[in-house]
């Protein structure tokens, strides 16, 4: 399958869009299509959004919450392409295999405040932003304060700057199916 909007190679960028490329092939070994869609054709925005994740990195969540978070925006989403990055990234902070696939398929974890999470943010999700009283009481029972809804709201907004990019361009997908 072939991605809607044709851009350059990462490794044919130049100036500025070469410098984060380099930074993000540093980090994580490649630049990941979408990463290289979204700096060649809008660098800036490619930078905020890797700027809002590394402020999302020093907030209240874990790395396997915030891949909580991020794996389950895009399953509700139904993006193909952050799904299949989430779930890589989401084993790669510790999350097992078998919680991964429950996440994806929207299936408790057997974790008691992940379970609590992925509901919490399916919820927010599913109901575009409307809580009910309970649903956020059961998100702060399983020891969630308040900081971490600002957090998973902001989880929710860069994940959904990739799903809607990703969607719309029908992003190859260049990551390992989970095993």
């Amino acid at each position: 399958m072939t991605s809607r909007i044709q851009t350059p190679a990462a490794t044919d960028a130049s100036g500025n869009t070469a410098d984060v490329f380099a930074a993000i092939r540093k980090a994580v070994g490649m630049v990941p299509n979408a990463y290289a869609a979204i700096g060649a054709l809008n660098t800036p925005a490619l930078q905020a959004m890797l700027s809002a994740d590394a402020v999302l990195s020093r907030g209240t969540l874990s790395a396997q919450e915030r891949e909580t978070v991020k794996l389950v925006v895009s399953a509700v989403a139904g993006c193909d392409y952050c799904v299949a990055a989430h779930s890589l990234a989401a084993k790669a902070s510790g999350i097992p295999a078998d919680g991964v696939r429950a996440i994806r398929s929207l299936a408790p974890t057997g974790d008691a405040r992940r379970d609590a999470l992925a509901r919490f943010v399916r919820v927010l999700q599913e109901s575009r932003g409307t809580l009910a009283p309970q649903e956020f009481e059961a998100f702060r029972a399983a020891g969630f304060g308040h900081e971490a809804v600002v957090d998973v709201a902001l989880a929710i907004a860069i994940i959904t700057f990739t799903n809607v990019f990703n969607r719309v361009n029908d992003t190859t997908v260049d990551f390992p199916a989970l095993k």
